[in-house]
């Protein structure tokens, strides 16, 4: 960015941060967020809650932890975000009593837990083999007189679910007032929209089973859900379900199912499916395009790079300086440091030449 005289904001190295953990370039967003001071920047709450995201996504959990107990040190402001974040961690790290004690913290300090933080204590819990705690902790919830949207009861159902307990979970139901025959793309919905991998997984596969996943929305939420918490191949799993469905993907999901391919090192069945959709008169966004530029340079087939990005660079359609940036990280990132100057001098030298007086 500074070569093009793009100065670093605030704004923009939380964007950077959220978009390096999207693909897993945990360290370079942990480089970004610990440089940010040196530049003149001083991080935000929303740049702390990003980090300890990305650390938690990328299984750093001592890192998190650390970042955590370094803003209460440095009285750094911290809010439910923040602390619904550090809950999920420690479920994910499976220390699920450190987790309800951060509820009881958070309480103490005056920060109100919301129906995020409830539902993942209770999915938590549900995981931890511990549902009396889970059903306590809702029914505390139902005679205290808090709100309990969607999210919270789906997750409640699905914990009844699981268990075999199918009359609770029928009572929740038409507490919902709902039929006892709620579709399920409504609880998918309701669950992957809230992060909930594992109970969106549970009805998902029970649903598709059954035939009852007609609407291609549901198949795009769970690619989404699986994408964002980098389960690679459960993203097959519902593209190859969607494919089989007849349902034909969009540009974005298109993507997603790239990139996992590449996460899973299965570059030859990207490189089809990328020129399969074409054949069939699929329209890509730069992303799709993007993204492919991105397998070549992981599998480290510069030609075939080369070749894309000079029909890229003639395509009318492309935003060019977003182009001239990815292929110059590329090459960066395998340090062929002259390739990754030779495409941004060309860059500048097409602005310089654009910009002339005729």
């Amino acid at each position: 960015m500074n070569e093009v005289n793009c100065p670093l904001d605030l704004t923009t190295c939380n964007i950077m941060i959220d978009v390096y953990g999207q693909l897993d370039m945990a360290k370079d967003a942990d480089r970004l967020f610990w440089s940010m001071r040196k530049m003149g920047i001083d991080p935000s709450v929303v740049s702390y809650n990003t980090l300890l995201r990305v650390y938690g996504e990328a299984e750093l959990f001592g890192e998190a932890i650390h970042l955590f107990r370094l803003m209460q040190r440095k009285e750094i402001e911290q809010n439910v975000v923040t602390y619904n974040t550090m809950i999920k961690i420690y479920g994910k790290s499976l220390e699920h009593e450190k987790a309800t004690n951060l509820m009881q913290e958070m309480q103490n300090r005056g920060i109100e837990p919301n129906a995020i933080t409830y539902s993942t204590i209770i999915a938590i819990w549900g995981k931890a083999g511990k549902l009396d705690r889970a059903a306590m902790l809702f029914q505390k919830l139902r005679s205290s007189g808090v709100e309990i949207d969607p999210v919270l009861y789906q997750t409640m159902i699905v914990a009844y679910e699981r268990v075999g307990l199918v009359a609770h979970a029928k009572r929740l139901l038409h507490e919902l007032r709902q039929p006892d025959t709620i579709p399920r793309e409504t609880a998918i919905t309701i669950l992957a929209r809230a992060g909930r991998i594992e109970e969106a997984t549970w009805v998902f596969r029970q649903a598709f089973d059954a035939g009852e996943v007609k609407d291609i929305s549901v198949f795009g939420c769970m690619i989404e859900l699986f994408s964002r918490n980098k389960k690679y191949a459960n993203v097959i799993e519902v593209f190859e379900k969607m494919r089989s469905a007849g349902y034909f993907p969009d540009s974005h999901i298109i993507a997603l199912v790239l990139n996992s391919y590449g996460k899973l090192r299965e570059f030859e069945t990207a490189d089809d499916l990328y020129s399969e959709m074409q054949e069939e008169g699929c329209v890509f966004s730069d992303q799709v395009h993007f993204q492919m530029l991105s397998l070549y340079g992981a599998r480290k087939d510069f030609n075939m790079l080369e070749s894309l990005f000079e029909r890229l660079d003639s395509d009318s359609n492309i935003n060019k300086k977003e182009l001239h940036h990815v292929v110059a990280g590329i090459y960066e990132r395998a340090n062929r440091l002259n390739d990754a100057s030779r495409i941004m001098n060309r860059m500048n030298k097409r602005r310089t030449f654009n910009s002339s007086p005729v």
